[in-house]
């Protein structure tokens, strides 16, 4: 099974503020609705079915790298 990077081709948003919305979702226990207003402090109009919808797509992309960078037991 081989890995490749998720496609931001067709999107209408910038690559930053996509993955910026997908981490903060996975990162921390927050709701669509919360994560869109995060962005709306930021100054970016962004709507919590478009998170949904950027979560589901991208989401597991970031989800496995944030458990890989996790610390293990027994690390220092």
């Amino acid at each position: 099974m081989e890995s490749t990077s998720p496609s931001y081709k067709g999107h209408r948003y910038p690559v930053e503020v996509i993955s910026h919305c997908v981490w903060l979702y996975f990162r921390f226990p927050l709701s669509f609705r919360e994560v869109e207003e995060l962005m709306l402090e930021r100054g970016v109009t962004v709507s919590h079915e478009t998170v949904r919808r950027w979560c589901r797509k991208f989401g597991q992309t970031y989800a496995n790298a944030l458990r890989r960078r996790q610390p293990r037991p027994g690390d220092k």
